[in-house]
């Protein structure tokens, strides 16, 4: 039972680590999709940058109203940054956004069909075959 628990710990582990790595991936695509998009980089200048900065949601672009002027906000609280445009630059970043989430689904399905399409035939019986062990 000692050992279930280890393996466990470990597999949990190995799991955290996975979805920290692609959190950290998912962010950094973001702001250079944003950078792409026209967003410029600014470093908090002052209190009040700062506090707005720390009060929006972390990986997403987000609507702010700063002494009358509409902006588009995506933080990134871990280099005190944030990437910063107007309603022009925040519309090139959903086109950007749905350009990639296309992409993506294009290749998964490329991927898909070439899996579909393959012989398999090989990887059936015999030893070595997909069989439940005594």
């Amino acid at each position: 039972m000692k050992h279930v628990v280890s393996w466990s710990k470990h597999l949990v582990a190995i799991a955290s680590l996975a979805i920290a790595a692609g959190c950290a991936y998912n962010a950094k695509a973001n702001e250079n999709l944003a950078v792409a998009a026209g967003f410029k980089m600014i470093t908090p200048q002052n209190p009040e940058h700062q506090a707005v900065l720390a009060t929006l949601p972390k990986d997403k672009v987000s609507p702010v109203n700063y002494r009358g002027a509409n902006y588009y906000v995506l933080p990134d609280a871990t280099n005190n940054v944030a990437y910063v445009g107007g309603a022009k630059q925040y519309q090139a970043y959903q086109q950007l956004r749905t350009q990639r989430q296309l992409s993506n689904d294009a290749f998964e399905a490329k991927q898909l069909d070439s899996l579909n399409n393959h012989d398999w035939s090989g990887w059936s019986g015999g030893v070595g075959a997909f069989t439940p062990l005594p």
